[in-house]
């Protein structure tokens, strides 16, 4: 009887410890879904209308590298070297767009994560 005691929680344990890192990677990547209406520019980048996957890259040395995928993310399309932003309250999770010259799209400014005061700021080329 107590052998099998042991093996249940060894069992438990170990289920533990390999649902950890997934939990963990969710909330560090900061992963966040964008459906664009029209063309918006990220950093030298044109992005056509459709939905895009943001998301932290997994660098625990700089929390600023942005990596961006298509839809269902097969396919990294940029990777940005941003700036750290901070606003005032934490909120939803939010995109600023700065507006361009006429015939240019519009560019992505910052990205706020949710549940979060952080975020960060692309930077742009003229």
């Amino acid at each position: 009887m107590n052998y099998k005691l042991r093996i249940f929680g060894l069992m438990i344990l170990l289920g533990g410890i390999t649902m950890l890192p997934l939990a963990k990677a969710e909330a560090v990547d900061q992963q966040t879904m964008v459906a664009l209406s029209g063309p918006v520019e990220v950093s030298g980048v044109v992005l056509p209308a459709g939905q895009y996957v943001f998301r932290l890259a997994d660098n625990n040395a700089d929390r600023d590298i942005v990596q961006i995928f298509n839809a269902d993310q097969s396919h990294l399309i940029t990777t940005v070297m941003a700036i750290p932003a901070t606003r005032p309250e934490p909120g939803d999770a939010v995109i600023t767009l700065e507006e361009r010259p006429s015939g240019s799209p519009e560019a992505i400014a910052k990205w706020f994560f949710a549940g979060e005061s952080e975020g960060v700021e692309f930077p742009h080329q003229q």
